[in-house]
């Protein structure tokens, strides 16, 4: 039977950290892969963990998990080529695309297996990464995930539409990101932690400030997203994590992606798992972070890595056409 666990604050029986390690300032290393500059950062030892960020986002969202997780895991926390310190090149913005670039930079690093963890539209990547290579991943967490349904926030439809390049300047103004981020301070300190995501989500605008991150971002919504909401979905092939230890997690105020795309999915996805964080909104990783890396590290203590030879798969596939032999 699919697990649904509502996660509460509070320790889980020995599993993960109580608080983050000091880990001191985490470099920030670079590499090429086909041509384009990739940044990252890698900190710890131990199964790889690989955090794949959403739009407008960088690897910076995962720094509070990272000394959580540290002491137990090798985890590595990319900028997506168009995001961040990485090149903004004018090239593929597909969830494909994007799956072979994490799939690129884990083999340069000497990475062949990891459990892939995706929020937002990186929990788009990570499907699409489970899905192309299926022998790379050893486990799949889908946090506030894209991909599992069409609706999804009204400024996320409109980034879509022509003339979101002219729109899109105004919206990233630094006067407009500061009354953002002030109305995040506000709701924070009613005690609402959706304020946090209007904080997150003024950050990620300030990021359209410059010319190149603005045009990567407007590509990577195109190829996801039209006026309607989400136009790619990953619900046709959802039966295939049943060779795939999975979990979902949500926060339950999410107001960008609701969590019924969770449960929905949760539903799809023979033997997954979901967290539903209840108070949480769009960043439970950055609202809840030592709940968010004790509910992942109790994930991983409890499940075996994925290994799928090609019959399986095989049986799999055939199982989800409806076919026998």
């Amino acid at each position: 039977m699919n697990a649904i666990v509502s996660s509460e604050p509070g320790a889980v029986d020995g599993h993960g950290p109580a608080r983050p390690a000091p880990l001191g300032e985490v470099p920030v290393s670079e590499i090429r892969l086909h041509g384009h500059r990739v940044t990252y950062r890698r900190v710890g030892e131990g199964p790889v963990l690989v955090l794949v960020h959403g739009v407008t986002s960088n690897m910076q969202t995962w720094d509070a998990v990272l000394p959580l997780l540290a002491d137990r895991f090798t985890v590595i926390t990319p900028d997506l080529l168009g995001h961040g310190l990485s090149a903004k090149p004018r090239g593929d913005y597909s969830l494909g695309a994007f799956a072979s670039g994490i799939r690129d930079l884990l083999g340069a690093l000497g990475h062949f297996r990891a459990t892939v963890v995706g929020h937002s539209l990186g929990g788009g990547i990570a499907m699409q990464m489970a899905y192309q290579f299926p022998e790379h991943c050893e486990r799949l967490v889908l946090v506030c995930s894209g991909g599992l349904g069409e609706e999804v926030s009204i400024a996320l439809r409109a980034a879509s539409l022509p003339g979101s390049e002219i729109v899109i300047p105004m919206i990233a103004h630094n006067s407009v990101i500061e009354v953002g981020r002030t109305v995040g301070r506000l709701l924070d300190g009613l005690g609402l932690g959706i304020g946090a995501d209007k904080a997150e989500v003024a950050r990620g605008y300030a990021s359209l400030s410059d010319p190149e991150a603005r045009h990567a971002f407007i590509h990577t919504m195109r190829a996801v997203i039209d006026h309607r909401g989400q136009r790619v979905s990953a619900r046709d092939r959802l039966y295939l994590t049943e060779t795939l230890p999975s979990m979902l997690l949500w926060g339950g105020r999410d107001p960008i992606i609701p969590a019924r795309h969770g449960r929905r999915a949760h539903e799809e996805m023979p033997g997954s798992r979901l967290e539903l964080f209840e108070a949480a909104g769009h960043f439970p990783h950055v609202t809840e972070p030592e709940r968010f890396a004790r509910t992942l590290t109790q994930f991983i203590d409890e499940t075996e890595p994925a290994e799928l030879s090609n019959e399986r798969m095989r049986e799999v596939l055939l199982a989800g056409a409806g076919e026998t032999g």
